[in-house]
């Protein structure tokens, strides 16, 4: 039997975790370096009575763009270096004292010698106001997008570990879902081969049509260990075939009811499900001829409910202890959701969640 993929645990592709060396920033260093340049020394008057019609202006239009070419850069290099040494977890004081430092002791001189030779270029006097007025705007706008980087850098370690965090989880998930998987095998198996050596010492006709049908849907739980959900028709077709077993033991005693509308493949459920709720009915309660048991499945919203009488066991069949545990155990990794369990009024039933097929 062959499924779609959308059977497998329905787990999301992580991508790769964003680094510092897949940031790409070109677009925003050529922008700022840009808009820094030009509105500077608008703002500050470096530019002095130059104008667009003196040649002088054009050189320090150029000059200026260069400039705030220069401290963007720097200040990323800088600021990259500091990254690889640095952590603001691990030296939270150390990490500040150095990013400062290291901004306004490169921008400053560099600015501070730039614009000085401006002022000689353009044949200017050196305006001392002037002068500190910009350093000064340069070392906050530096500090202004260093702070920026930082905080993409933070937002984009916050996502990093939060994919790391998930693909984690999603191993362990996957590593806990394999151990149970390999648990329901040999728990159908040890169940199967119990009726099968009491129908061999009991009614030996029966046994041999027992056998071949259970080689039969044997398939159907060998197929099942490749996949984590499977359709509810699927799932309920295996069940039929489930109870054929039971009836060959059991006769008329293990009357089972299916709601209609479990037949369809609108919903994905855990392999083996359907079979684990039917076997834990009779592993617990008393079923015959003069008092059958019951057992009725129905489709409840987003859960299969599976309902019978109570009818305690004079005596316990052999059991596991899996069951319901571990199928529980299995909803919980694969849907989110547990059974739900309950007893009133002479009734026992359990719900497991359905997942919505893709």
């Amino acid at each position: 039997m062959s499924t779609p993929k959308a059977d497998k645990l329905p787990l999301k592709s992580l991508p790769d975790p964003p680094t510092q060396a897949r940031l790409d920033d070109r677009l925003l260093m050529a922008g700022g370096s840009l808009a820094f340049g030009l509105a500077i020394p608008w703002l500050t008057g470096l530019y002095g009575p130059l104008g667009p019609g003196d040649a002088r202006f054009w050189v320090g239009f150029a000059g200026f763009i260069a400039l705030a070419f220069a401290i963007w850069a720097g200040n990323r290099w800088l600021l990259f270096k500091q990254r690889e040494h640095l952590n603001w977890f691990a030296h939270p004081l150390r990490k500040l004292l150095m990013l400062v430092s290291a901004n306004v002791l490169y921008t400053a001189p560099l600015t501070l010698a730039a614009i000085w030779a401006w002022f000689h270029i353009a044949g200017l006097a050196v305006d001392v106001n002037a002068l500190k007025l910009v350093v000064a705007t340069n070392v906050i706008c530096v500090l202004f997008v260093t702070h920026a980087y930082e905080t993409m850098f933070l937002i984009r370690e916050r996502e990093s570990d939060m994919l790391r965090v998930e693909r984690l989880e999603r191993a362990r998930t996957q590593a806990e879902l394999g151990a149970l998987k390999a648990q329901v095998d040999p728990h159908f198996l040890f169940n199967s081969l119990n009726t099968l050596g009491h129908l061999i010492a009991n009614d030996p006709n029966s046994a041999r049509e027992f056998s071949d049908t259970l080689a039969e849907i044997y398939r159907y739980v060998l197929d099942s260990r490749q996949r984590d959900l499977v359709p509810l028709d699927e799932e309920l077709a295996f069940l039929r075939h489930y109870h054929r077993l039971l009836a060959l033991r059991f006769g008329a005693a293990m009357p089972l009811a299916l709601d209609p509308a479990l037949q369809t493949s609108q919903w994905l459920v855990p392999p083996l499900a359907l079979q684990t709720l039917l076997e834990n009915a009779i592993k617990h309660n008393e079923a015959s001829a003069a008092q059958p048991l019951t057992v009725g499945f129905t489709l409840d919203g987003d859960r299969v409910r599976a309902r019978n009488a109570v009818q305690p066991r004079r005596s316990a069949l052999p059991s596991s202890g899996l069951g319901l545990a571990n199928l529980d155990e299995r909803c919980r990794l694969l849907a989110g959701r547990a059974l739900r369990r309950r007893a009133e009024a002479g009734m026992f039933e359990v719900s497991i969640p359905l997942l919505a097929r893709p």
